[in-house]
């Protein structure tokens, strides 16, 4: 089990309501990243309509993350990209009844709060959209509403945390439908994580401090993360993943669960294909249940993918600096 602990006395997204006689309260870390537990070992999916939310919901997916357009969709349009309309967030909130998530751009505050105000189950500060902000993200502390944030390293992974983040996704390349730079990104984790962990077991809290500098964050969180072995919030994969063999061998690098973007609804077997990914998540680890997963699409209806090396819009690359 994760430790859920990681409180800040000054966290303004924690909030004391009494309702029908009973204490609540919101916006704990406790209560997101516990959402985000939920979740573990399923299927987020990106969804613009209602039907493909509820084609979504059928397949069994764990959540769904409502955008304007899809990731290939928004970076074969160009132009600046933001949050989704919100009469079609509360439209798809009305036809499922599985958590809704959407995204905002990376340092749009007030993105964020309508979409608090929208009452979504999480929110995504996405490096999908056009960032609003180059060298800031959201002070996710400030939100009763659990955030989601992308990275490529665990030192970006622990700044997202440091500032609030109650669930980590690693990057990959969005819209491409080649899940090669989702791999290369929660390795370079793994191997970072094996790393802080080799020197916190050989007591050398100097070069822990050393790391610490290295990666812009405090010493207590790469110190309780080296103890830990892994991050200290669940971490799903995402950016590319097409086929449920994709979906599966990311699971077994150790990720918690998957985001698919493009990979289904750009393919046109979107309903059999939602339902293999699904299959080969939960039994990443039985190899005749994702050949069976496998077996249920048809390589030639996938989408078209991109050749991440000849790409113009590194997207993976928005906020990383951060």
């Amino acid at each position: 089990m994760l430790p859920l602990s990681g409180e800040r006395e000054d966290a303004k997204g924690i909030i004391s309501e009494r309702i029908n006689s009973v204490d609540t309260l919101r916006g704990s870390s406790t209560l997101k990243r516990g959402f985000a537990h939920m979740l573990k070992n399923g299927v987020v999916m990106d969804v613009t309509t209602v039907e493909q939310a509820q084609i979504a919901e059928e397949a069994g997916a764990v959540s769904v993350m409502v955008l304007d357009k899809l990731p290939s969709e928004v970076r074969k349009a160009g132009g600046v990209a933001r949050t989704a309309s919100i009469r079609i967030i509360e439209d798809i909130m009305d036809s499922v009844t599985i958590p809704v998530m959407a995204k905002c751009r990376i340092g749009h505050v007030n993105e964020a709060l309508v979409l608090q105000e929208t009452d979504v189950d999480m929110i995504d500060e996405s490096e999908v959209l056009t960032p609003a902000d180059e060298f800031h993200h959201i002070w996710k502390w400030d939100f009763a509403t659990p955030v989601v944030n992308g990275a490529r390293s665990l030192a970006e992974a622990l700044r997202r945390i440091e500032e609030g983040a109650a669930m980590i996704r690693t990057k990959g390349e969005p819209g491409t439908g080649n899940v090669a730079e989702a791999i290369t990104h929660i390795k370079k984790v793994n191997d970072e994580l094996r790393m802080i962990k080799a020197i916190y077991d050989s007591g050398d809290n100097q070069d822990l401090v050393r790391v610490a500098r290295e990666f812009k964050v405090s010493y207590d969180i790469v110190e309780a993360t080296a103890k830990l072995g892994r991050l200290p919030v669940v971490n799903f994969a995402a950016g590319g993943i097409a086929t449920p063999a994709d979906a599966a061998y990311l699971m077994s690098l150790g990720c918690d669960g998957i985001f698919v973007g493009s990979g289904i609804f750009n393919a046109n077997d979107a309903k059999e294909r939602a339902k293999a990914i699904v299959l080969a998540t939960t039994f990443w680890n039985e190899s005749d249940k994702v050949k069976e997963a496998q077996k249920m699409i048809d390589e030639r209806q996938s989408m078209l993918g991109l050749d991440v090396k000849t790409l113009e819009l590194r997207m993976q690359d928005r906020g990383g600096s951060a």
